[in-house]
């Protein structure tokens, strides 16, 4: 179709449809904010109303609503979804099932996805993560109360309002499951958080979304699937087993999800029953109990995401002997296992306040200090590249294993060796440069105390942005977010680090630097001396 059409949506409105010129059903797209099987979502204003709230308007895609029965499905999805009041859903503010470009569009939420806030910040604390899971709770209960199922509750579906989840993408509908896409054995779904009755084939129920709602906690409790990384087969097949790993899951919430990842549905908790528990544990007012839902016919909800996709997206797995893609070995090994991080500002003060200590102690103590930083820098490499090994090791097999850590320990040589030939590089970098500084220094006439101070504010720079400095700054960020719980932490650290610095300072500025293990400075004598001097 070609040019901007004008047909009766289903609200008997005339709207303006073309998604190749900027336009759908009224709304101008401003920018795409997330794409996956079901569509792709825009950032969208009402062309009649520009003061009006932007929303999320996902474009459907064609071989979705292809014909006149998918789209009286997704309309009467549209109806049964309108119905649902809960702050912690995004709900549907417009759609138009009929349209030329068949369309939704839903309150726009400009939070993080929890898996994005999890990969950037670390897993929740256990004060947060019990919001969460109450908040979650909540959202299913009112959908599930018009008759609807979810059924991709997971990280990435999940938007964060500061610390309140908000509900979205009701990705897998009855329309979703056309036999043009489900014929030959395809599942659609993301490994990890499908229940093993929807492995298994059988129809869905509220405790399917039990199951996704608790995977979901634990992700954002570890930075990990209950049931490990791998590939999809691996990760299915333990989801039907029942193998879920909760390690590192706070106490208090632990048995709760333990009873609703059961693998038979009918030994998993109800969402009511759930929800008040946690209201017990967070002081909440719980509202009224949800009706029992077993007698209704459920209907499938509409693909309605609109957060761009930050965690492994819904996938069309072939049942084949072909290898299947591993999910997130980008995402997950590289976050804290238990404990939440301290938050972003405070992070970046711990990390300030250490750069200050090293600099003034570069400044104080030249050859010593350097060569501290230097040790430090191929420590936290090394580190780096055992835990990149390591985690290797697990994607492979989904798991840990007993063997792992033996296994590092005895890789260790052969780390250090490979680790080595970038922190030299790297330190190398940092030499030069601070003598570069200091050199230039002594030539314009800077005094001695400050001289120093710059010369090993650039030696630290030099490291932290150096060539091969990436695993530094990997391992330094990772130490930060290890300091605990506590959300002073950072703080703290940033304070300890700002007293040393001073201290080295106020010495340096009393007494001169030190220059062990050398006598003087190396301007003072040799080679060196002669080129300031002859300058």
């Amino acid at each position: 179709m070609s040019g901007r059409s004008r047909l009766p949506d289903s609200l008997g409105r005339v709207s303006t449809a073309n998604a190749e010129d900027g336009y759908v059903g009224g709304y101008r797209l401003l920018t795409v904010i997330g794409e996956g099987g079901m569509g792709v979502v825009h950032l969208a204003q009402r062309v009649d109303r520009p003061r009006a709230p932007r929303v999320a308007l996902k474009v459907l895609r064609p071989h979705i609503v292809g014909d006149e029965e998918a789209r009286q499905r997704l309309a009467q999805e549209v109806g049964s979804l309108r119905r649902i009041a809960s702050p912690r859903i995004a709900e549907i503010v417009d759609a138009d099932p009929f349209g030329p470009v068949p369309f939704v569009a839903t309150r726009y939420v400009p939070g993080l996805s929890l898996h994005q806030e999890v990969r950037d910040h670390g897993p929740l604390h256990e004060e947060d993560l019990v919001v969460l899971a109450e908040g979650l709770a909540e959202a299913l209960l009112a959908v599930h109360r018009v008759g609807v199922l979810h059924r991709d509750v997971k990280p990435s579906n999940v938007l964060m309002e500061g610390r309140n989840p908000v509900l979205i993408d009701f990705g897998l509908a009855r329309l979703a499951e056309d036999p043009r896409l489900t014929a030959t054995g395809f599942l659609l779904g993301t490994p990890g958080y499908l229940a093993p009755e929807i492995l298994y084939g059988d129809e869905p129920t509220p405790a399917a979304d039990v199951h996704a709602w608790a995977a979901t906690v634990v992700f954002a409790a570890t930075g990990r699937t209950p049931y490990g990384r791998g590939p999809a087969m691996a990760i299915m097949d333990r989801a039907r087993h029942g193998e879920a790993d909760l390690s590192g899951v706070p106490g208090s919430l632990r048995p709760m999800l333990e009873e609703s990842l059961a693998p038979e549905p009918h030994e998993r908790p109800v969402l009511a029953d759930l929800r008040a528990e946690l209201g017990d544990l967070s002081g909440s007012p719980v509202g009224s109990p949800d009706e029992s839902l077993a007698e209704h016919e459920w209907t499938m909800p509409l693909a309605l995401a609109h957060a761009k996709q930050a965690d492994p997206p819904t996938e069309v797995v072939e049942p084949t002997t072909r290898q299947l893609p591993v999910f997130g070995e980008e995402d997950w090994h590289d976050l804290p296992a238990a404990a939440g991080p301290p938050r972003p500002g405070q992070q970046r003060l711990a990390l300030f306040g250490v750069g200050l200590f090293g600099a003034a102690l570069v400044g104080f103590a030249p050859y010593l200090g350097a060569a501290v930083l230097a040790v430090l820098a191929a420590v936290l490499r090394l580190a780096s590249v055992t835990a990149e090994r390591h985690s290797r090791r697990q994607q492979v097999r989904g798991r840990s294993r007993w063997w792992d850590v033996p296994a590092s320990t005895i890789g260790l040589p052969l780390y250090l060796a490979i680790s080595l030939v970038g922190t030299v590089l790297l330190v190398g970098w940092g030499v030069l440069v601070a003598i570069a500084v200091g050199f230039i220094e002594r030539l314009a006439g800077v005094p001695l105390v400050p001289g120093l101070l710059v010369v090993g504010s650039s030696y630290v720079l030099a490291l932290w942005w150096g060539p091969g400095s990436s695993r530094v700054r990997e391992m330094g960020r990772r130490g930060t977010r290890a300091l605990g719980g506590e959300s002073s932490a950072g703080v703290v650290a940033f304070g300890i680090a700002v007293v040393g610095t001073v201290v080295l300072a106020a010495t340096l500025a009393g007494t001169g630097p030190r220059w062990s293990p050398q006598q003087q400075a190396p301007w003072s004598q040799g080679w060196l001396h002669d080129v300031v001097h002859a300058l």
